[in-house]
Order: structure tokens, then sequence, then C-alpha cells
């Protein structure tokens, strides 16, 4: 078999997966990563059993790589914009109202797919929960270093004890603007979360010109 034919089917297998993976974090993001198999995304994304199966292997290899695929989006809607910005308040703030628009704006039809699937696998132990904790590890982890870079800096006045509870403050903001719109149907949550997440900022020193994008909607 030549390698023109090969390059080809791994191209077309590369197509699919990306438009099965496309249509499983969107249905995980809203019916959850346990209500994921193959036959309930055949039916979503209108693709055969039998291809979803040869790709993933089954319902935990296809569950995983939606864990991936959505954190993957979730950096480049979330992370990568911020870190044009330097380390400190600026970037800090670019990530929050980032993190605020990727739920408010729909990238996935059930909002932050990892607050759902949170919910949904919290109490069910195995390789997918443990895919979805580490990434809000990761997550969790990465705005507290922000924090502390910010801190570091001389940016804003806080202890590692103040910079801890910050980020879980500025966390919660994020989760309960995500929430509380999913509920409601409405956006004010997250203009609500920015300006708490500016008051809080500016309450420990943050310089009002660095808190920008927490300012007004993008």
């Amino acid at each position: 078999m030549s390698d023109v034919v090969i390059d080809r089917r791994r191209a077309r297998g590369d197509a699919s997966r990306r438009v099965i993976l496309e249509s499983a974090t969107d249905l995980a993001s809203v019916e959850g990563l346990d209500g994921l198999t193959i036959g309930r995304l055949a039916e979503s994304s209108g693709m055969s059993k039998s291809s979803i199966a040869t790709l993933f292997g089954g319902k935990e290899g296809l569950q995983l790589a939606a864990v991936q695929a959505a954190a993957e989006i979730f950096r480049e809607a979330v992370v990568d914009p911020a870190r044009e910005l330097p380390r400190g308040v600026s970037r800090l703030a670019k990530l929050l109202r980032s993190a605020l628009d990727y739920s408010r704006n729909r990238v996935f039809t059930g909002g932050c797919f990892f607050a759902a699937t949170a919910a949904d696998m919290d109490s069910k132990p195995g390789p997918v929960r443990d895919a979805v904790r580490g990434w809000l590890r990761d997550w969790y982890g990465y705005l507290e270093a922000q924090v502390r870079f910010a801190a570091e800096a001389g940016e804003i006045q806080a202890d590692a004890a103040t910079v801890r509870r910050l980020a879980f403050e500025l966390i919660a903001l994020d989760n309960e603007a995500n929430a509380r719109s999913l509920l409601t149907g409405e956006e004010a949550p997250y203009e609500i979360a920015a300006v708490a997440m500016r008051e809080r900022l500016l309450a420990v020193g943050a310089d009002e010109a660095d808190l920008a994008p927490l300012a007004s909607a993008e």
C-alpha cells in the first residue's frame, strides 16, 4: 500500500475524529460524561457506531478523548489569550475575563464543560473521574500561580494564605456565574462576577489600569 493512500486514510480518520469529538464534548456538557455512549453519540453526530468504536475503542476511551479535547479547547479560549500579557495582574485579569467569556459565549451548549462533568463524575471512581479531577487541579493551580506571581511582583499585597484564599474566591465567582447563567438564561451573572473580581483585586492593591478586562463586557 502506497504512502499516499495511507496518508489519505489517516487524514480521513483525523477529520472524523475531530467531528466526533466536537459533538462529544458538546453533548457531555449537557448530558454529562456518564451519558456519553457510542450509541448516543452516533445519534447526535450522524456517524456510525462502528466508526466511533473503531476510533475510540469503547465508552471509556471516548470519554477520555472528550476530556482531552475539551481541555485543549479551554486552553485555546482561556489560557492562551492571557499568556500574551506579562505575568501579574494584567494577565490575571485577562485570564478571568476569558474564563467568564468561555462560559458566556457558550463554547459548549452546557456552559463550562468541566463544571458540568465534575458534577457528573465526582462520585464515580475510575480513569474518567481521574482525568476530570486532574484537569481541575491543573486549572486551579494555574490560576493560583497567576495570583502568586502578581503578589511576588508587588502588584498586589498578599501573603501565601491570602493568595490561596483569593484564588479560591475568584474561581468560586467564575463557577457561580456559569451555574447561575445556565439556570436563569441570563448574562447578568457574568458582569456581576466580573465586578466582584475587580473589587476583590482592588482591595488587595491592584492597579485599576491593569484590571481593564474586568471593567466592562467585551
